[in-house]
């Protein structure tokens, strides 16, 4: 039987891990944010009709943009100068970010400055990731990953009561000055004893982000530690973030909130993320887990679509079935940092999670495409049953990691 220190369970609740929980947290909150305030935003702004979709898919794009650029930046400074380090760079960067936005007076302005704040979102997630998974006990880390993931997306509940009781201007002002706050409580948070370990190897190669395309079995790797995340960032970036106009085609009773729509998303994103997380530990195997919640993902998006003209409350309750099933989040991030060494690690695991979410930025694309000539529903579940197949075949794909070492190095050539 595998020996575990007794000291490893309290860890699961160490300064790290809550820290990095709490980042997340601020993080989720900046990065639903828009989607909560786009529609009173742009009308502000002098934006009407048509032109609202148009513009907030262009200013999602934007801001996905920006964490694909940042994710990169960040995820190589991370393997190269220490997770802290990128953990205080990306939370200053969209928290300034953020505050300004709340200060716009013009669509460029407003392009501008979600782009800079999505590069500065990029680092929270794989930084804090990657630093929990190398001080916790392998036996418990996934308990770990599990509370930052579970913790950090309830911070779109928040976003959605702030953007109901403050003007949207005030909003995006209260989120930066929580990054900057959060700022405060990371001075006490020592460095991955992993990464001190490996910068003491001066010659030591860290954050080479080319050798993951030089390598066949190294690039599918990671390519397929992308796909089995995209569906759920289907599900956020188009039908969460879109509900009004799902819920208008649908023929629902009344007015749908895309505000409500991602908060119920999200609480049911914490349970999804909670569970997943306990799961994977019950069965001791992340891919199980990860496959049974992309059937959940399946049955979840059958209901959005048949539900009909059902009242606002039912949709919102659908969202909710969204949001849990698609809390494999958690599991699949962490998935992402257990496929490679320490000297790739945060490379890898910050750059996955914002391919993910970067990868709205093709799936809007798509759908925006397919909708001429299939409708807004057609296009979507054309759009989602390519996601979901490309993540099934990944998953085949993927080796189980949940008893892995992580204390070792990539072999460059």
């Amino acid at each position: 039987m595998e020996h575990r220190p007794a000291s490893t369970f309290r860890r699961v609740f160490s300064l790290p891990v809550i820290v990095a929980a709490l980042g997340y947290f601020v993080d989720i909150y900046d990065l639903v944010l828009f989607s909560i305030v786009r529609v009173p935003s742009l009308k502000s702004l002098g934006v009407s009709g048509k032109e609202l979709t148009d513009y907030g898919v262009d200013l999602l794009n934007m801001q996905m943009a920006g964490m694909l650029v940042g994710g990169i930046i960040w995820g190589i400074l991370g393997d190269r100068k220490g997770r802290l380090k990128i953990m205080f760079g990306s939370i200053f960067l969209y928290s300034i970010a953020n505050m300004a936005n709340g200060m716009i007076s013009s669509i460029p302005a407003y392009y501008a400055l979600r782009f800079i704040a999505g590069i500065g979102l990029a680092g929270e997630l794989g930084a804090g990731i990657t630093l929990v998974s190398e001080v916790l006990h392998k036996s418990v880390r996934g308990y770990g990953t599990m509370l930052v993931a579970s913790v950090g997306v309830s911070g779109a509940i928040l976003a959605n009561m702030i953007a109901k009781a403050y003007d949207w201007r005030v909003a995006f002002i209260i989120g930066g000055i929580l990054g900057l706050l959060l700022l405060i409580t990371r001075l006490r948070v020592a460095e991955s004893g992993m990464f001190r370990a490996m910068e003491e190897k001066t010659a030591m190669d860290r954050g080479r982000m080319l050798a993951l395309f030089t390598d066949r079995k190294r690039f599918f790797r990671y390519l397929n530690s992308i796909l089995i995340g995209v569906p759920i960032w289907f599900v956020v970036g188009i039908l969460i973030t879109f509900s009004p106009e799902f819920a208008k085609s649908f023929g629902t009773t009344g007015p749908v909130s895309a505000g409500n729509a991602v908060m119920f998303c999200y609480l049911g994103l914490i349970f999804g993320d909670l569970s997943s997380g306990l799961l994977s530990q019950v069965l001791r195997s992340r891919k199980k887990v990860i496959f049974l919640y992309m059937l959940l993902t399946i049955g979840a998006v059958a209901c959005y679509f048949l539900q009909g003209s059902r009242s606002p409350e039912f949709f919102y309750g659908v969202c909710c079935a969204l949001g849990f099933s698609v809390g494999y989040w958690a599991v699949f991030v962490t998935v992402a940092a257990e496929q490679f060494g320490t000297n790739l690690r945060a490379t890898v695991a910050t750059t996955v999670p914002n391919f993910v979410r970067g990868m709205v930025v093709p799936i809007t694309l798509l759908f925006q495409y397919f909708k001429p000539d299939l409708g807004l529903e057609g296009s979507a579940l054309t759009v989602g049953t390519i996601c979901t197949i490309a993540a099934f075949v990944a998953l085949a794909s993927l080796e189980e990691t949940f008893h892995k070492d992580l204390d070792y190095f990539e072999e460059f050539l």
